[in-house]
């Protein structure tokens, strides 16, 4: 099959990793696969190091320059299938396709939780311009149907697919050691969290939970709009020496390995993180949130603990929980591995994906 990937947002996290990931995988399955973006978007420069032929289109914004440049694009190529990401991408490659001879299939995957409005136009988007609408979580996949009233034949929940091989679990003092160098020192028990720092993904929470944790370290693996925000928070509450900033990392296992616990207290706009199934792969146990369809991925009680959104109390008293029992923590971590072997692989993602177009174009 002949794919292309559209991707409008200029941000960088799960969303633009995943869209990599999969463009790689399906090209390495023999499928031509190419991705168009904006020349100043970070998933432009970070393509070629995932091995993904890329173009730069202007489709950052809503405007007719960014149609005319996909109509352009389309009829020079033909691509059998578009898999859209974002709303600017997908309503540019939707007129786009109106105006093109023999145009090619859209599948739009929706990464996040936000609710999609109930209006004629996007509603025209969604079930007319689109064959097929890809979800990253089942919750999200109900909330389509339940609350927009599309047909529930025509979307599938394909959850983000994590390497077990990449992500397997190590050695904690031996990551613990080789991380000295990046600023992890000190001591006792580490938590970590991995996340783009907006401000959904609920640092602040976890910042106030670590004020009442003495002794126990953290790290913020991840970069974003919101760091100044949280370093605030950090003097706001003493905690400089029991933080470490870690920013962006383009291999994050190390960080996964040193953590005692995997914490991700996200109050808006989940699907299934890549981060919590990174961690749960790595044999981390997690503690989150019920927000998206994060409960898909985190059996509360078996794989991790999961607490409702910014409850500050119920997330210190899940992290006090798990240091104070090595045990269960342990079992936690092996079990929520078990599980992401099970359910979230991404030989099984590339596998429903492909088949997700095939039955697209075939349809």
């Amino acid at each position: 099959m002949k794919i292309v990937h559209t991707e409008a947002s200029c941000g960088w996290g799960g969303q633009e990793i995943r869209i990599l990931e999969e463009a790689r995988g399906l090209a390495g399955r023999g499928h031509c696969v190419h991705l168009l973006c904006p020349p100043e978007a970070r998933i432009f420069q970070e393509a070629a190091r995932f091995g993904v032929a890329v173009t730069p289109l202007l489709i950052a914004r809503k405007k007719p320059g960014g149609v005319f440049a996909m109509r352009r694009w389309l009829a020079r190529h033909r691509p059998d299938v578009i898999n859209t990401h974002s709303s600017t991408d997908s309503w540019l490659s939707a007129l786009a396709c109106a105006s093109v001879h023999a145009a090619p299939t859209i599948v739009r995957t929706r990464h996040i939780s936000a609710a999609v409005p109930n209006n004629a136009a996007t509603r025209w988007l969604y079930t007319r311009a689109t064959r097929h609408i890809v979800t990253t979580g089942e919750s999200l996949r109900r909330q389509l149907i339940e609350q927009n009233a599309y047909a529930a034949a025509n979307i599938t929940s394909v959850p983000t697919g994590i390497d077990p091989e990449r992500y397997a679990p190590g050695d904690r003092a031996a990551a613990r050691a080789a991380l000295a160098a990046a600023g992890l020192t000190g001591s006792g028990p580490l938590l970590a969290i991995v996340a783009t720092l907006r401000s959904w993904k609920g640092h602040l929470y976890l910042l106030e939970a670590l004020a009442g944790l003495p002794g126990v370290r953290l790290a913020v693996v991840g970069d974003g709009p919101y760091r100044a925000t949280i370093e605030e928070k950090i003097a706001e509450l003493s905690l400089e020496g029991r933080v470490v900033f870690a920013g962006q990392q383009q291999d994050i296992t190390p960080w996964l390995r040193a953590a005692d616990l995997f914490v991700l207290p996200s109050y808006a706009n989940e699907g299934v993180p890549q981060a919590v199934l990174q961690a749960m792969m790595s044999g981390v146990p997690v503690i989150s949130t019920t927000v998206g369809a994060i409960t898909e991925a985190v059996d509360d009680g078996v794989t991790g603990i999961i607490v409702p959104p910014r409850d500050v109390d119920a997330l210190r008293a899940a992290v006090t929980r798990l240091l104070a029992a090595p045990d269960l923590a342990a079992a936690m971590g092996s079990a929520g591995r078990a599980r992401a072997l099970a359910f979230f692989s991404r030989e099984s993602m590339l596998d429903r994906m492909e088949a997700v177009f095939a039955r697209a174009i075939g349809a």
